[in-house]
């Protein structure tokens, strides 16, 4: 199963996080000794941050998990909610609103593209120069007004995958601020969400990241890990419920 398995660059934050200790699979005699030591050396202390990069974080490790009991049950859990919702519904608005600020005739990208570690379609591509991201905030208090208050790394990661899926040098997260659905704002307050009178330029918060081909190379590792782990949980599953794998 793992070799053929593909991570969505929407996911890939996922599995990137910082693991707090180096996975038990890495960890041989010289490697423990090195960690019963007080101090050590620049090359040894390299070591053990090389192996911790490689290993998965607790929270990795749960997702993974959801993702072998949705491949042996088969089932696909999606997940609903009113932010979510809207995204769906103005997603036209918020490119159009990307378009009038900037002067620019982008159009929704339709196309997915897969290579050998992960799968994604994003938004809007230029294509040798930039893609951009869009989301479409819920409401005025949850749009982010400058790029350091729309620093995601969730975002990063997924803009990540993208960078390396269209080979372009840079990628953008664009938060757009447009009036939310009637049907959707039910008793909350107004004001939040009816935005058509605020200047254009002021609903449109952009974040750029640039390509980085170490990260990318972090994220080969990472799902190369996330794969092995997969396919243990997987087995484990089966064990316990006295299923025999094939040969």
């Amino acid at each position: 199963m793992s070799n053929n398995f593909r991570f969505r660059c929407s996911s890939l934050g996922l599995i990137m996080t910082d693991a707090q200790s180096i996975d038990e699979q890495f960890v041989t005699e010289e490697v423990a000794a090195i960690q019963r030591k007080t101090k050590r050396t620049d090359d040894e202390k390299a070591i053990l941050q090389a192996l911790k990069d490689k290993s998965l974080s607790a929270g990795a490790k749960t997702f993974i998990e959801g993702l072998a009991k949705e491949f042996l049950y088969g089932f696909h859990e999606v997940v609903t909610g009113k932010y979510m919702d809207k995204g769906l519904i103005v997603e036209d608005e918020s490119i159009e609103l990307y378009n009038a600020v900037h002067f620019t005739d982008y159009k929704k990208n339709t196309e997915r593209r897969t290579d050998d570690f992960i799968t994604g379609e994003c938004d809007i591509i230029v294509p040798g120069v930039k893609g951009i991201d869009i989301k479409s905030s819920w409401s005025l208090a949850t749009f982010p007004a400058t790029a350091a208050a729309g620093a995601d790394k969730m975002y990063e990661w997924q803009c990540r995958g993208y960078m390396r899926l269209w080979n372009v040098p840079s990628w953008e997260v664009a938060y757009c601020m447009v009036n939310t659905p009637d049907e959707l704002i039910k008793y909350e307050q107004e004001d939040l969400h009816y935005v058509d009178h605020i200047d254009e330029a002021l609903r449109v918060t952009v974040v750029r990241y640039e390509r980085d081909m170490e990260l990318e190379a972090k994220i080969v590792s990472k799902v190369r890990q996330a794969r092995h782990y997969l396919d243990r949980i997987v087995a484990e599953i089966r064990r316990q419920h006295g299923i025999l794998e094939a040969a």
